[in-house]
């Protein structure tokens, strides 16, 4: 079963098309429209998630974030018509796992939602600390992979993919889920950046990119790491 969502929106409008979104998409929503309502049931239903305005009766939604984050990890992410780097950056640093402006798309928040989850549960359950597929090593607590003993040099972003695919060989990914996994944002245009970095990174882990062993597209698809004849 799909956790609650607690929304929390001072207007009434901008709840109910978010909870029509969520429900439909198999979400258990529960609202408040103001800061203090927002924090008891936080406290008391212990939702899956929060939905959080910035500007709200009562107490703020930069307060109830630096309150909620004192007493637990329960992802949140702000939605503000603030746009300014400088409002984004006080709501990242208090805490928030996202950050959504209004006006937005109710299917990219849905979009985000899932995506902060499933990075909640990819980040709470323990790993190896490294693994091992024919010449391809990577080692997660150095953040490095290695190709016949020797250290390549990944981005970020390029290892992150990595991690992702080789902890699930076999697993296809669509660009979609990639993308929200690896960058934490849906926009246009970055499905696209994803082939360019699994190009990138076939060019480094590959010893033939225009045949790889690992990286697998699967086309019309996404992406998966093929590890079947490499254990």
């Amino acid at each position: 079963m799909k956790p609650a969502i607690l929304v929390v929106d001072d207007d009434r409008k901008t709840v109910d098309l978010i909870r029509l979104y969520l429900e439909k998409d198999g979400y258990r929503v529960i609202v408040a429209f103001d800061g203090h309502s927002a924090i008891d049931l936080a406290r008391n239903r212990r939702p899956g998630l929060i939905i959080l305005d910035l500007m709200l009766p009562k107490v703020d939604g930069l307060d109830v974030c630096r309150l909620l984050r004192s007493e637990s990890n329960i992802p949140i992410i702000m939605l503000t018509a603030k746009t300014t780097e400088h409002d984004k950056l006080i709501g990242l640093d208090l805490g928030a796992d996202d950050y959504v402006t209004k006006p937005f798309s109710p299917n990219e928040l849905v979009a985000r939602v899932r995506a902060v989850l499933r990075r909640g549960i990819t980040e709470s359950e323990p790993g190896p600390e490294h693994i091992l597929y024919g010449d391809l090593e990577v080692d997660f607590v150095r953040h490095e992979a290695r190709v016949d003993g020797v250290t390549v040099h990944l981005t970020p972003k390029e290892f992150t993919l990595l991690e992702i695919m080789i902890k699930q060989p076999g697993r296809v990914f669509s660009r979609l889920e990639l993308l929200e996994l690896a960058f934490g944002y849906d926009y246009q245009g970055f499905e696209r950046t994803v082939d360019v970095h699994m190009m990138n990174l076939r060019k480094k882990i590959e010893s033939d990119p225009a045949q790889p062993r690992y990286v697998q597209t699967v086309y019309g698809v996404g992406y998966k790491f093929e590890a079947g004849k490499y254990v």
